[in-house]
């Protein structure tokens, strides 16, 4: 039996290279037209689940496909932090997150032309207190760009973080040992003959 192709539903280069962890290479990138507005009330859980669901189920699969999609979301209490659009909503949310623990939540979803599986990994992470100088330095570096709740732990942003119980490579962006799990259950060969 040949291995099926993996089709990655994300241009994140950094979903990449944490598949690159675990030892695959995507066979084939595509991007999933979803609208990723958060419902009016919607829970930051029920919201990144939508979204990695959406992302999925946007997605024609082959027979011969094995499709994986994630979302991120961080969460401070009820509310979503989203990717800033500036950098004054990217100061906004760090000032919010300054000196406080927060969620990061990724929803993985892996998707055959039969069946889909899901996974939610949430990660409680703290930041230590902000000074303006940190802050301002960090904005400066525009390394909030696109980032969910306007930072990313593998980033300069990385020294804010004094405590995280969880997985880190969720906080990056895809929880390897889970996706891992659901790549073998949708029958992706992780281990030995990949042919």
């Amino acid at each position: 039996m040949t291995r099926p192709k993996l089709i990655l539903g994300s241009g994140s280069p950094r979903r990449a290279e944490l598949l690159a962890q675990l030892g695959l290479v995507a066979d084939g990138v595509r991007l999933p037209d979803v609208d990723e507005t958060p419902l009016k009330g919607e829970l930051p859980l029920a919201y990144c689940r939508r979204i990695a669901a959406a992302k999925a189920a946007a997605m024609d699969v082959a027979a011969d496909e094995v499709v994986l999609c994630a979302d991120t979301t961080v969460a401070l209490g009820r509310r979503i932090m989203g990717k800033p659009e500036d950098a004054g909503q990217a100061a906004e949310f760090l000032l919010a997150l300054s000196g406080r623990r927060h969620r990061v939540i990724t929803s993985v979803v892996v998707r055959t032309a039969q069946q889909t599986w899901a996974r939610d990994v949430v990660t409680t992470v703290k930041f230590k207190r902000l000074s303006d100088t940190e802050l301002n330095a960090y904005l400066a570096s525009n390394d909030w760009r696109g980032k969910a709740g306007g930072y990313a732990i593998q980033g300069p942003a990385g020294a804010f973080v004094t405590w995280l119980q969880g997985s880190y490579t969720a906080v990056v962006g895809l929880p390897v040992a889970e996706t891992a799990s659901l790549l073998m259950a949708a029958g992706y060969p992780l281990y030995g003959d990949r042919s």
